[in-house]
């Protein structure tokens, strides 16, 4: 009975990502060992470089183990939690019978053929995830089937050098682990980067992971003590005392850069040691603008959805990109060309808990004003919620960022990966400004367009940037030059 319950466990492993992502963060389990969970229900939510999404069971059953706890990241075609099929038998008392034999085969359980792991956004894996067998230890080794933590091993290589010190069995047990795991010690390529960086030895660490694969919880407990040990004997070994009093330095918080933030870094360091970046601005007298916006929210023409100065900046840019196309490029390195988009994918940088990340309107220039609203509403919301789909932050053209918000004037922003423009939207502020012969309190920003010198010369950009303005200045000439 045992033999038909364990291969009636099934394992979810995390699904492929895609677009070159190999791993992702559990954020949440929304499910408990003994839950019950149908087809399709939502069982947890990850995060991965691009966005948080939530993960689908396409299993029946009972939640029988969860591998991995909230806030541990995961390599892709990894096991995270483990489901009892419907009407399988329940765990044997005798848990020790039960669960030892469940651990080789349930290794090996497939999900149906006709079922694959998809996640939002992304295509079905093409192939399952398998973990090498290990390797037998060789015939000479006679002690290998002894237990990794059994430290009674330490006596016998201590007990070689009689003339040792009281202190020599401290030092003792760091080779056994060396001695106790012949081969090829296992690990993730991942993984083996990390001990490298941080100068562990994968042969002395012990592994916790399933199947004994050594984790990267495991790299960084092996190297804490190392790098404790540095400081105590430098401390011990100098004559400044003065050094152990660092009561400011306790207070300092680090926090791990993953998940978007860290992809959003990496983005701009590239973007901004890779493409040449112009950044030119321009005041506007943007009184007209904001009176159509307040008649456009008094009116309620554009129905629900919400009417804001940032709308017809997007109106008035894919206006100016309608007449000067050129802008709309991308630069192909491999191919040392230039290619110019035939639709405005009109990206919109969001603020959120997680990081900044820049979700796009696919095909702008072909919306109307209602429909670009509408759109611009659905998008903003869903990034404050932080449901953006990876497949909404690929593929932009072009991109605004709103640093008005922030009581900002403006700024230098830098290019989105890809792109060739961006431009500031600053805060708008009554000022004295020269309107028909007089000094008078006008409404005003100021707007920045930065872009790729390699595509967009300066006069090229220039217009774009005038264009923008004087839509603004005057928002008929959406009519006039649409």
């Amino acid at each position: 009975m045992n033999a038909i319950d364990v291969q009636q466990v099934r394992e979810f492993r995390m699904p492929d990502v895609g677009e070159g992502l190999t791993e992702a963060e559990i954020l949440k389990w929304y499910v408990q060992p003994g839950d019950t969970v149908t087809d399709g229900q939502v069982v947890c939510e990850v995060e991965t470089a691009k966005a948080a999404v939530e993960l689908p069971i396409p299993y029946d059953g009972v939640v029988r183990e969860l591998f991995f706890p909230e806030g541990t990241t995961v390599d892709v075609g990894t096991a995270i939690i483990a489901v009892a099929a419907a009407g399988a038998a329940p765990a044997a008392p005798a848990a020790p019978e039960a669960v030892a034999p469940a651990a080789a085969p349930v290794a090996e359980a497939e999900p149906e053929p006709e079922r694959r792991e998809v996640l939002v956004g992304y295509g079905p894996r093409t192939g399952a995830a398998r973990r090498r067998p290990r390797k037998a230890p060789a015939g000479p080794v006679a002690t290998a089937p002894a237990p990794r933590p059994v430290p009674v091993a330490a006596p016998e290589p201590v007990a070689v050098p009689v003339p040792a010190p009281a202190p020599a069995p401290a030092p003792a047990p760091a080779p056994a682990p060396v001695a106790e795991q012949p081969g090829r010690p296992l690990a993730k390529p991942p993984v083996r980067k990390l001990a490298k960086d941080l100068g562990v030895d994968l042969r002395a660490v012990t592994p916790t992971g399933p199947g004994g694969v050594i984790t990267r919880e495991d790299v960084h407990a092996a190297a804490a003590p190392a790098v404790e040990a540095v400081p105590a004997a430098a401390a011990t070994a100098a004559e400044a005392p003065a050094v152990l009093p660092t009561a400011p330095v306790s207070r300092d918080r680090r926090v791990p850069v993953k998940g978007v933030r860290r992809a959003t870094a990496q983005a701009m360091v590239a973007s901004a040691f890779t493409a040449p970046h112009v950044t030119e601005f321009v005041q506007v007298d943007v009184t007209r603008t904001m009176k159509l916006v307040r008649e456009l929210k008094e009116s309620g023409e554009l129905g629900p959805v919400r009417v804001s100065p940032l709308l017809l900046v997007a109106k008035a840019l894919l206006t100016a990109i309608r007449r000067h196309p050129e802008v709309n490029a991308a630069w192909d390195e491999p191919n040392q060309e230039i290619v110019y988009k035939s639709q405005v994918n009109l990206g919109i940088a969001a603020a959120t808990p997680r990081g900044l990340i820049v979700p796009n309107i696919k095909d702008a220039d072909a919306k109307t004003l209602p429909e670009l609203a509408a759109a611009l509403q659905a998008l903003v919301e869903t990034a404050r919620e932080g449901r953006t789909a990876p497949a909404d932050m690929q593929g932009g053209t072009v991109t605004i960022t709103n640093v008005g918000v922030f009581g900002v004037d403006t700024g230098t922003p830098i290019l989105n990966p890809g792109e060739a423009a961006i431009l500031a939207f600053g805060q708008v502020r009554e000022i004295p400004w020269v309107h028909k012969g007089k000094v008078v309190p006008r409404q005003v920003t100021t707007l920045a367009l930065s872009f790729d010198h390699r595509m967009v010369d300066g006069e090229l950009g220039s217009r774009v940037l005038a264009d923008t303005a004087a839509v603004l200045e005057r928002p008929k000439r959406l009519i006039t030059w649409g």
